[in-house]
């Protein structure tokens, strides 16, 4: 029986595929998907390209892509993202990355993301340590918040974004105030890469999606960190958002976090 670590191999080439695709491809057709969000033609064709890879070498794990939903099992499935930052892609932004996962049940147990335009691949696999460029890589040792560099998560676009909006604005309110410096990148899979190799201290989303957290979530758990969502549990699936950092700087987030729905009257 195959282990998650014998199944690295097989991910880690099947997110190559996806990352010369993105290197040598053009955008094409742009889909509207909803308000200020787009799925460009190369999403749809790296998906389906990794979907029927994955389905050839491993035919008895599901898949959950971003842009055409579930295929196979759910209990155990790859979970990808193609073009993680989209928007940045379109315009030639680097901040874009390819990011994979194998969730068993609720948990990512293996990730591997690459960041196409800045030669970067990160991996992990539970239990195992997490690895940029084949280098075992550990997250920053600040402990303390005024130090910090902390990247946030985008901005809400589409219904309710005004409201959604609101926790966002007070979280980058009290960074502002307390953090050395705010970054947003735009994409969540770069966020949590660049925080297991301790270039970020620490990692704040509040919009979730399984394609979007799962595989940094697996890569900056195992690189150190604590991972959870608003009420300092266990981050997994299940979770609305996600909070990143290492142990020792954890109780510091989630304060700000606290302070700042104390702010907007959010639960």
């Amino acid at each position: 029986m195959s282990t998650y670590q014998d199944l690295l191999p097989v991910a880690t080439e099947a997110v190559r595929r996806a990352a010369r695709a993105m290197r040598q491809g053009s955008p094409g057709v742009l889909t509207l998907k909803g308000d200020r969000d787009v799925a460009s033609e190369l999403d749809f064709a790296i998906e389906r390209d990794v979907r029927a890879f994955l389905a050839a070498e491993t035919p008895d794990i599901g898949f959950l892509g971003e842009e055409e939903g579930d295929s196979g099992r759910a209990d155990l499935r790859w979970v990808l993202d193609p073009i993680d930052g989209t928007a940045n892609f379109l315009r030639r932004l680097p901040m874009c990355a390819v990011s994979l996962a194998l969730v068993h049940q609720n948990n990512p147990v293996l990730g591997v993301i690459e960041l196409p335009f800045l030669s970067s691949l990160y991996t992990a696999v539970e239990g195992c340590g997490a690895h940029a460029n084949g280098q075992r890589i550990t997250v920053s040792g600040v402990s303390v918040l005024k130090d910090a560099i902390v990247a946030v998560g985008d901005y809400a676009v589409g219904p309710d974004a005004d409201a959604k909006n609101a926790m966002r604005l007070a979280v980058a309110a009290q960074l502002a105030a307390r953090s050395q410096r705010v970054r947003m990148m735009g994409s969540a899979a770069l966020d949590l890469a660049w925080l297991a190799e301790g270039r970020l201290d620490a990692a704040i989303t509040l919009s979730n999606h399984l394609w979007d957290m799962a595989s940094g979530v697996v890569i900056v758990r195992e690189a150190g960190a604590s991972v959870v969502d608003r009420h300092g549990n266990a981050h997994d699936s299940t979770s609305q958002e996600t909070l990143a950092a290492s142990p020792l700087l954890m109780p510091a987030i989630l304060d700000l976090y606290r302070s700042a729905a104390a702010e907007v009257g959010a639960a």
